[in-house]
């Protein structure tokens, strides 16, 4: 006996049928693999995805502490705390004694860390630039359309 997966409480062909539904189930799709061929794009290192998110902030936003980036990243301090201690490891993020109140550590990107994120973000931008030019002028306006409801989505 096999053991089967537990019975979806409303079957698929249901979901889509809700309204919206089928237009999430494009976005996402369209949205993940774009952003897993982006992340392809990475410049080389050991970095996980996390990581590069919290040391992409981290360069946008130095200094910076841990709990503001733990809040703009969304995830539990513990959680934070390990990625944060990866990258320290790696040499791309330094902690220092914050010189306004001595009891905060903040976060900064050493050079190592800015030239990694440089790198990559160069990459991705050469990766995409010549696809968006590819696109007519009026799906470029759409796009840009686009990628601002994309951003209030991920505010909302």
């Amino acid at each position: 006996m096999t053991d089967a997966p537990p019975a979806s409480p409303v079957p698929p062909a249901a979901l889509r049928a809700l309204p919206h539904a089928q237009l999430a189930t494009t976005v996402r799709g369209s949205v993940l693999r774009l952003a897993r061929r982006l992340r392809q794009e990475k410049a080389e290192a050991d970095v996980g995805d996390a990581q590069m998110a919290a040391l992409g902030y981290v360069f946008q936003a130095q200094p910076l502490t841990i709990g503001a980036l733990t809040e703009h990243e969304g995830v539990t301090p513990p959680s934070m705390n390990r990625t944060v201690g990866k990258l320290v490891e790696a040499g791309f993020v330094m902690r220092r004694v914050d010189e306004a109140d001595r009891r905060r550590v903040v976060l900064e990107t050493t050079e190592a860390g800015a030239a990694f994120v440089v790198e990559t973000r160069r990459r991705r931008d050469a990766w995409l630039a010549p696809r968006l030019a590819a696109l007519s002028p009026d799906e470029r306006r759409t796009l840009a359309d686009a990628t601002e409801i994309l951003r209030k989505l991920t505010r909302s």
